[in-house]
């Protein structure tokens, strides 16, 4: 089988793309040192769109590509079930179960070319992360 290095750009591109989105989510959550981080955040977006491209390739679209969508989702649940942590009766680590699971969907829309879907996750997740500190509710306050 010939190597099709058109189809390998396209796939770098959608890879990069889903890369970028992650940055702003990862320089957050590395930055404010919260677990997951640089390089956990832009691996889980280009795995996940990696998976569902591949799923797409394989695949013909309908219930088969849909079980490879199942099987990210579920899979960024097991993930982010890794970083809940409770400490001295209190939980931590919700918050960044919840950014890995919406770092997967980000690169699941690239590999769908949704990339408005895309952006708005990665837009909406930074802020989320920047500026909802202040309004959350902490023990003892």
């Amino acid at each position: 089988m010939p190597i099709d290095f058109q189809l390998i750009w396209l796939h770098f591109y959608k890879l990069a793309i889903a890369f970028v989105l992650a940055l702003p989510i990862a320089l957050n959550r590395e930055y404010r040192a919260e677990g997951a981080g640089f390089r956990t955040f832009p691996l889980v977006a280009i795995a996940s769109c990696a998976f569902m491209l591949v799923g797409m390739d394989v695949f013909p679209p309908g219930d088969a590509q849909a079980r490879v969508l199942y099987g990210i989702i579920t899979g960024m649940g097991f993930i982010g079930g890794g970083s809940i942590v409770k400490h001295s009766g209190k939980v931590g680590g919700t918050a960044t179960a919840a950014g890995l699971w919406n770092t997967g969907a980000i690169g699941i829309s690239v590999a769908y070319q949704r990339y408005e879907i895309a952006i708005v996750l990665s837009v909406m997740g930074f802020l989320i992360f920047q500026f909802s500190d202040p309004l959350k509710k902490r023990k003892g306050d």
